[in-house]
């Protein structure tokens, strides 16, 4: 499945798959998709699957079932080892042009009971 959205003025392509379609229906409330990119020492990039409790309004509809958004970020000191897999303190980050780091590709899955994702910044051809 795939549908284009727009974020900060820019079109976005999601794709997801059929075991994520799946799943989507399954759920009760919309699944929050969030395309984070961390700005610090290192830039990382991450697809985080959000809990309700995080503000929708900040996210787009891609169908009734899955929401998205963009979010830039950065850490508030740059310390390495605070760049592992578990949380690291994050706030905003103020970029003056966000836009011009909105993704242009996000592909998400179901497998195993878990969500996964990943995003491009780059135009993305290739068909899964």
């Amino acid at each position: 499945m795939r549908e284009t959205i727009e974020i900060l003025g820019k079109s976005i392509l999601v794709e997801w798959t059929r075991a994520a379609e799946n799943a989507l229906n399954e759920l009760d409330s919309p699944l929050l998709v969030e395309m984070e990119l961390l700005f610090s020492c290192l830039i990382r990039k991450a697809v985080r699957f959000r809990p309700g409790d995080v503000n929708p309004d900040k996210f787009v509809f891609v169908t009734p079932q899955m929401k998205v958004r963009f979010r830039p970020v950065m850490t508030k000191a740059c310390r390495i080892s605070d760049l592992g897999e578990g949380e690291t303190p994050l706030t905003d980050f103020p970029i003056k042009k966000s836009s011009a780091f909105v993704p242009k590709y996000l592909f998400i899955d179901y497998q195993r009971g878990k969500w996964s994702g990943e995003f491009q910044l780059v135009e993305f051809a290739q068909n899964r």
